[in-house]
């Protein structure tokens, strides 16, 4: 299993690790500031975790109705706290639940 600390240590890659989801992928480019990639990679992804890194997405963006209806989807509350706490538990989250699916 990756960890979070892996992972984070990857953002010195030019692109992410090759094993990971395609919401860990997006969240992987929107840290390293490109959000249209980011973005792009949710879009033509279906599921909850897909539709929570998508509402993250919006949030940083700053629209907040956008976000809500992809928090709705994804079935998460809507975030309010630092963006980076979130993202770094989203990370977390999100290889968590990878590791179980691969079990």
């Amino acid at each position: 299993m990756v960890t979070p600390h892996a992972f984070n240590l990857t953002l010195s890659h030019k692109v992410p690790p090759r094993a990971v989801s395609a919401p860990l992928a997006a969240l992987w480019w929107a840290k390293k500031g490109d959000w249209d990639k980011a973005h792009r990679i949710v879009m033509d992804e279906a599921g909850q975790d897909a539709a929570w890194v998508h509402a993250y997405l919006h949030r940083v963006e700053g629209d907040l109705g956008n976000a809500g209806y992809w928090y709705r989807q994804a079935r998460k509350p809507a975030a309010t706290g630092v963006l980076d706490d979130e993202w770094a538990a989203m990370v977390e989250a999100l290889l968590h639940a990878g590791a179980k699916r691969t079990k």
